[in-house]
């Protein structure tokens, strides 16, 4: 008898122990299902990735709390999506500008079943991360990358609502050679997707217009000492010295320029059309150029009033790129609203047909998922500010 119990009992803790272990291999439920709360609500996960720490992790937060600015206005209105409430909640990722660990985070949110990504910032970490995302079927919005390459991979999940690097360097270039009248130009690039990408667009529209490359050399995403490239650029005498890069490197160059008694004016793109641009560099960007791929602020149709829920909200300026993560977050939304699903499969198709005004403006893509008539605006530094210049590209309405 003692035996018989004895196996009795050791076949009853088997069972539990088999039961205990189907409960937790069991496969997750339907995503929607298992997010609704007890107060109905259905709780829908978008992903967000920018670099937050390292040397632009100012820009990356930036479009953070675009993002976040953005969920709790669409949690305030209550929005509701195929007849059920959607409570929407942000899940931020941390790339580093690195486009290995940009490939691990983009993993990670399709792990954590997200319905949408806002992101990357930079097009290095963009663009590998956006394979990921095309073999989850989950549609990606970035409100930075600027490199044409990320549209011409033929993906249906890749969207950008921001002008590229075709427009941006065009712009950039005429302006060198039209109104600063260079016949000398130097370029620095910082190797990365987006600088060097830049940096070529900007180089086959100096020369289309006529203009000489005296110089050109390449630096990395993290150096700060330039001495070198710049006593080599000097003796070719540029006119103006154009940097393909972020503001982290742009600050320090403009100040060796200045002590190396550079005169040639300094030229860039979104990358460091920043209020921290002026404040690393110092006086040393007084005079300078860059673009930022838009229409200048005042322009905008919802910036004022985005501007002012941004500083109650973060007690900060708005560096470059927060607005467009703001309006990329509000595409995907809209895009559930009018499939009536929050499923990708489903929505998916309706990104591609966004006809909205956001922050920025108006919002509508290609057949590539590139923004329609996308605007550049050419800034320079006077007084310590940066003043609009000139603005190449459809206004927004």
């Amino acid at each position: 008898m003692n035996k018989f119990a004895r196996l009795s009992l050791f076949a009853a803790a088997a069972i539990a122990l088999t039961a205990c272990g189907n409960k937790e291999e069991q496969p997750a439920a339907d995503a929607s299902a298992a997010a609704a709360d007890a107060g109905g609500e259905v709780v829908v996960k978008i992903g967000q990735v920018s670099p937050m720490t390292g040397p632009i992790a100012h820009l990356g937060k930036d479009n953070e709390f675009g993002a976040r600015l953005a969920i709790e206005d669409l949690n305030a209105e209550g929005v509701e999506i195929g007849g059920k409430k959607v409570k929407f909640e942000l899940v931020s990722e941390d790339d580093q500008a690195d486009p290995k660990i940009g490939t691990q985070v983009a993993q990670r949110l399709v792990d954590a079943q997200v319905v949408g990504v806002v992101g990357h910032l930079n097009s290095g970490t963009t663009i590998p991360a956006s394979k990921i995302y095309s073999d989850a079927g989950i549609p990606q919005i970035s409100p930075s990358a600027t490199n044409p390459d990320y549209t011409k991979q033929g993906y249906k999940t890749t969207f950008r609502v921001i002008a590229n690097d075709v427009q941006q360097g065009k712009a950039l270039g005429e302006f060198a050679v039209d109104n600063l009248k260079a016949k000398k130009v130097a370029i620095i690039d910082d190797r990365t997707a987006y600088g060097q990408g830049l940096a070529d667009e900007f180089e086959k529209a100096v020369k289309a217009k006529g203009g000489a490359i005296s110089k050109r050399e390449f630096t990395t995403n993290t150096a700060t000492d330039f001495n070198a490239i710049l006593t080599s650029i000097k003796s070719t005498q540029p006119d103006v010295i154009f940097y393909g890069g972020m503001d982290a490197q742009a600050a320090p160059l403009a100040k060796q320029m200045q002590r190396l008694g550079i005169k040639a004016k300094l030229m860039g793109g979104d990358g460091w059309q920043t209020p921290e641009f002026i404040k690393l560099a110092g006086e040393a960007s007084e005079g300078q150029y860059s673009s930022s791929c838009g229409v200048p602020r005042d322009k905008m149709p919802g910036f004022a009033a985005f501007n002012d829920k941004f500083k109650a909200k973060f007690n900060t300026d708005v560096q470059i790129y927060a607005p467009y993560e703001y309006d990329a977050v509000k595409v995907l939304v809209d895009s559930m609203k009018r499939a009536g699903s929050t499923d990708p499969k489903v929505y998916l198709p309706e990104v591609g047909k966004t006809q909205m005004t956001g922050v920025t403006g108006e919002i509508s893509f290609d057949e590539k998922g590139d923004i329609k008539n996308g605007a550049v605006t050419v800034y320079q530094v006077k007084g310590g500010k940066w003043e609009v210049v000139s603005t190449v590209g459809g206004p927004a309405k």
